[in-house]
């Protein structure tokens, strides 16, 4: 496998490349288009329980913010990588963009094993990631949520910790906050929520009848768990394939996507649920299933296995789960891909929602937030689909081009390029 062809810095840049390319962009604003415009590297020295220090690496990227100020996750993982965060900053500024939030797009990570830490050892650094970066943080520079192995209570941390530094009340300076400190009703499924809103629009416009259709699940974890439980309970799917890092869980006559997932809090797995045969991750892609939910890391729909994929939808769910050479097999099999930064978008429009309301200290109804969710991903996926029809391309194209076009804008009209 080439390490440089899977580097999802070099896909983002690539799919770039594409869309100015399509757009006829100048020469200046491709190429500002194609790099972060800031990157922070930063050296986290922590005490550990046990009275030692250990150092860890943390990166926050800024990678456009001609619409609004920089938005996006920290990732706690033993693998990050500066390009990875690149890669994902990019990806944060197109999601913005495409659902039309006032918002650009930024990424944070720390390299750290968090199932090594204890609850102590986590907090002093969520405190000592925010005071390296405080300066560059705020409600009109930078706004963090919660991402990969990250939680409200880290984030809680988080958002003391740059309280303590400002001395002020700033709850929206950070975002996934639990309810008590200002977070939003609607956060915890919005990721998928949003989702299953496109994957029900993606449905109408291609006479998919999704009542009593089969989807699998890759990747069974917070946001898997509530694509299946809301695509039960939306689109009235049944459930056949789940799976996460250890295996998967197949039964063709269907699965209570409840009783999985109340499994899978209990075992920590879902291997081993009653009435079920094993799957591998791989097995499970290649299902023939009406909906496909890869909620797992990137690249794991490559041109290798492509071809082995019978879904009618693939809903992206993850953040670049399919490569290029991928999805020019999924379109040649006339496979309707919902790509990533739409697709799961809905975790960052909640977001914006949460630091409206933070900002007006109102907060809003459970129900209203759905609905005004359900408003924005319909838009958006209408805003898509209107394009790919128009330039006759498929719909990762087609939101490139949507949300490529208003960030270049935004930068002309700033007098940036």
């Amino acid at each position: 496998m080439n390490a440089e062809l899977f580097n999802p810095f070099t896909i983002a840049q690539q799919q770039v490349d594409h869309a100015s390319e399509k757009l006829e962009l100048d020469e200046a604003t491709r190429e500002l288009l194609r790099w972060p415009m800031k990157e922070i590297k930063a050296t986290l020295p922590v005490k550990m329980d046990d009275g030692s220090t250990k150092i860890f690496h943390a990166f926050r990227i800024q990678y456009n913010t001609a619409r609004g100020p920089a938005k996006g996750g920290v990732r706690w993982h033993p693998l990050e990588t500066m390009d990875t965060v690149r890669a994902l900053a990019a990806w944060m500024t197109w999601k913005t963009s495409v659902v039309d939030l006032p918002l650009g797009g930024g990424k944070g990570g720390v390299v750290c094993n968090p199932k090594e830490l204890s609850v102590t050892e986590k907090e002093r650094l969520a405190r000592a990631y925010v005071r390296a970066l405080a300066r560059s943080l705020g409600v009109t520079k930078d706004v963090p949520a919660p991402d990969v192995y990250t939680t409200p209570q880290i984030m809680a941390w988080m958002m003391d910790e740059y309280e303590t530094i400002i001395g002020e009340n700033h709850p929206g300076v950070i975002t996934g906050k639990p309810l008590a400190l200002g977070g939003s009703k609607g956060r915890g499924d919005a990721t998928a929520r949003g989702g299953v809103y496109v994957t029900r629009e993606a449905a109408a416009v291609a006479g998919i009848n999704l009542q009593g259709a089969t989807m699998a699940v890759q990747g069974f974890g917070n946001a898997g768990q509530h694509g299946a439980l809301l695509g039960e309970e939306i689109l009235k799917l049944k459930l056949v394939a789940a799976s996460d890092s250890k295996g998967g869980v197949y039964n063709p006559n269907g699965i209570s996507a409840e009783a999985l997932v109340d499994y899978k809090i209990k075992n920590g797995v879902v291997q081993g649920f009653p009435g079920t045969d094993e799957i591998t991750n791989e097995e499970l892609l290649a299902l023939p299933v009406t909906v496909l939910f890869p909620v797992a890391l990137e690249n794991v729909i490559r041109a290798d296995n492509a071809e082995n994929l019978k879904c009618r939808i693939c809903c992206e769910l993850a953040n670049g789960p399919t490569t290029p050479e991928a999805d020019r097999i999924l379109d040649d099999k006339g496979i309707f891909v919902l790509p990533d930064f739409l697709a799961n978008a809905g975790g960052v429009t909640v977001s914006y929602f949460e630091q409206v309301q933070n900002a007006y200290n109102l907060y809003w109804e459970l129900q209203e937030v759905h609905w005004r969710l359900d408003k924005r991903m319909t838009q958006a996926f209408a805003s898509v689909y209107e394009m790919s029809q128009r330039n006759k391309i498929h719909l990762r194209e087609a939101a490139h081009l949507v949300a490529i076009a208003r960030v270049a804008e935004a930068c002309k009209l700033r007098g940036w390029v």
